[in-house]
């Protein structure tokens, strides 16, 4: 079994069946699945019934707030910037200024191609009209991800921004400043004190003070990641950005990464949330028991050390007989995020194809594209990142085909559409293309 070729928490990967890699590789689980379940869809469907009566209502059960106004005024965010350490505040805007680099140049492209003579087709984007963000509140504010989400739906131009956060613990309204000053620097007006799967709610369906948006961005706790999935499910609600689950970061490293550089990496990832995940790949063992002390060490001097630890217990340390069998594992767990640390970055890079987001060399902590790099740091976890990407700009617009036939074209390409209409025993498709192609018959007489 595995726990046999398990040495100091080593896992010795070519020692174990496929049954155990697989056992190795597998995520935390998401516990108490059916009851949550319930338990959104009855938090949804009484924001749906009874509007902004219900989320105040929420307020004070699960915030143990007596009155939520659930807006915040211009004059309170004044107050609240004017809190706002100058250093802060110049590395918001550092941020901020970098995000909106990267992203800008991710402007799609209109396309217009004449498939045929006399047959135009054309791609064209247009701006999502209402889009509403969530940002995390809980046990650490997240202006980062307003800067995330906000950056480039200011950039794709969105008529409307709707920005919604667990209100504070004091008073609803008395949210981060750093979380107020990301928002201005974005554009953003519309600010809501709620938070959780009646946040998500809200959004989807409106209620009389918070505006019903068309798409929904940004990470939270399962019961927030649960409403979105339902909200997605329904015509009536709205859609969302990803699937995701508990955050995760896997370092690859060998025998010459700096093993405090990679402890370093590992709790940063473990420090937010008891479900994360951290993995360390390496061809190295003594790497890895260097790495192991080193996390043992740093975690002493964590603030948030408890939450860190609780992670901790899904750590893996997994030791590859080489580089090549190690990018073999790294694919098939496919992480969030992927830091590489070895003698061989550029060789390795292009071999990586399931990573949500890449980070590579020693100098490249996760930290940079969580903040201030430029990257989106809103990701595919839990394995999506096979088949879903990492947000973009291109995910705050929706991309439709215009096509147009002239006389021309209808000459050249309508016998054959009606020839494949019948094929298909759609007689009343031949049709819309015959009479034309009478009509301008006609006109030749």
């Amino acid at each position: 079994m595995m726990d046999a070729v398990i040495v100091n928490s080593i896992i010795d990967w070519s020692a174990l069946s496929d049954v155990e890699q697989q056992a190795a590789l597998a995520r935390p689980q998401l516990n108490d699945s059916a009851t949550l379940t319930a338990q959104v869809s009855a938090i949804i469907s009484t924001v749906q019934q009874q509007g902004d009566a219900a989320l105040c209502a929420y307020s004070q059960q699960f915030d143990g707030l007596t009155t939520n106004t659930l807006c915040i005024s211009d004059n309170k965010k004044q107050q609240l910037l004017a809190t706002l350490l100058p250093e802060r505040k110049a590395a918001i805007e550092l941020a901020y200024n970098n995000i909106r680099k990267f992203h800008a140049a991710q402007l799609p492209r209109d396309i217009e191609v004449e498939t045929s003579q006399g047959v135009i087709c054309q791609l064209k984007n247009r701006a999502l009209n209402a889009v509403g963000l969530y940002i995390p509140g809980g046990s650490a504010p997240l202006p980062s991800t307003v800067l995330m989400l906000g950056v480039p739906a200011q950039l794709a131009g969105c008529k409307r921004v709707v920005l919604v956060t667990p209100p504070g613990k004091t008073q609803a309204d008395a949210i981060a400043a750093e979380i107020i000053y990301a928002a201005e620097l974005c554009g953003i007006k519309d600010i809501f004190t709620i938070g959780g799967a009646q946040a998500i709610a809200a959004l989807a369906y409106g209620t009389a003070t918070i505006p019903k948006v068309d798409k929904i961005f940004g990470p939270g706790n399962r019961y927030v990641t649960e409403a979105k999935r339902q909200v997605s499910l329904d015509s009536k609600g709205a859609a969302i950005d990803m699937p995701a689950g508990p955050s995760e970061v896997l370092v690859l490293a060998d025998a010459n990464a700096n093993p405090a550089f990679v402890a370093a990496d590992l709790l940063s990832q473990a420090e937010h949330g008891p479900d994360s995940q951290v993995l360390l790949v390496s061809n190295s063992q003594s790497l890895i028991a260097a790495v192991q002390a080193q996390v043992s060490r740093q975690l002493m001097a964590l603030p948030r050390q408890a939450i860190a630890a609780q992670a901790l217990k899904h750590s893996r340390y997994i030791l590859t007989r080489d580089l090549a069998q190690a990018v073999s594992v790294i694919n098939t767990y496919a992480p969030e995020h992927l830091i590489i640390q070895t003698d061989i970055d550029a060789e390795l890079i292009e071999q990586f194809d399931s990573a949500a987001s890449i980070f590579v060399g020693k100098w490249t902590p996760e930290s940079a594209g969580d903040y201030a790099s430029g990257t989106n740091h809103v990701l595919p976890t839990y394995g999506y990142s096979k088949t879903v990407s990492s947000l973009s700009l291109t995910d705050f617009y929706r991309r439709y085909t215009v096509q147009t036939l002239s006389e021309t074209g209808m000459r050249n390409l309508g016998p054959s559409i009606v020839t494949l209409a019948k094929a298909e025993g759609l007689d009343a498709h031949a049709n819309a293309v015959s009479i034309r192609l009478a009509a301008l018959e006609k006109c030749k007489e």
